[in-house]
């Protein structure tokens, strides 16, 4: 029965070695690949507004009817976020919270202005559902033509003098990040940077190339 008992708690130790064994190398594998995949970034068309030239400016009313100047130098010296959404866009409703977090947690000195186009009949349940009517959440079909706007949710980050510095198709935190890094960084956007970068592998930049070429075809 000892001898038994002594062969199944040995055998259970092989096991547990065995498998801890297992998930240090899986860590391992998961930290290798993290080195190799580059940070994906928000998706950059083509069409509408150059980075690096002036966004275009618009003299606006938010849903409370405040003032919401676009475009030009801020006199507060902050950039500007402007995301655009729709109550029809599930992907925008967590886009949301995550631009206000963002915002918040980072503690950029940037101002975040929610956009969208239609009638306020058709925006009233989506703005008492999230609350927008204590943002910045202006209505104007012309904003959205302006930056060619074609699929949501869609954001641009203009800097403190009025120049458009970053866009492109935003669906997650890292995306909407990769507007701020990609200002930061001197570039139009994370593959723009990725693709220069000798030391990010060639796949990676290809993939990013492609991702960038399709989002300027839609």
């Amino acid at each position: 029965m000892l001898e038994a008992l002594l062969i199944s708690n040995l055998v259970l130790w092989v096991l547990v070695v065995a498998l801890a064994a297992t998930v240090m190398a899986l860590v391992r594998q998961v930290g290798v690949l993290h080195e190799r995949v580059a940070p994906a970034g928000a998706l950059v068309g083509r069409d509408g507004p150059h980075l690096g030239d002036p966004a275009p400016r618009f003299e606006l009313r938010d849903w409370n009817g405040r003032a919401v100047t676009l475009g030009g130098a801020d006199g507060e010296g902050r950039h500007t976020l402007l995301l655009f959404v729709s109550p029809t866009c599930p992907v925008c409703k967590t886009m949301l919270q995550i631009a206000a977090a963002v915002m918040r947690d980072d503690g950029r000195s940037a101002r975040l202005v929610l956009a969208s186009d239609g009638t306020r009949e058709e925006h009233a349940a989506f703005v008492g559902e999230h609350g927008l009517d204590q943002r910045t959440y202006v209505l104007s079909s012309q904003l959205g033509l302006a930056y060619h706007v074609a699929k949501l949710p869609y954001a641009a980050l203009i800097d403190a003098d009025g120049v458009l510095r970053a866009k492109g198709l935003v669906n997650t935190r890292e995306h909407l990040e990769s507007l701020f890094e990609a200002m930061r960084l001197g570039v139009g956007s994370v593959q723009e940077y990725l693709a220069r970068d000798p030391a990010v592998p060639r796949h990676t930049a290809n993939v990013a190339s492609q991702d960038e070429t399709r989002s300027g075809a839609a």
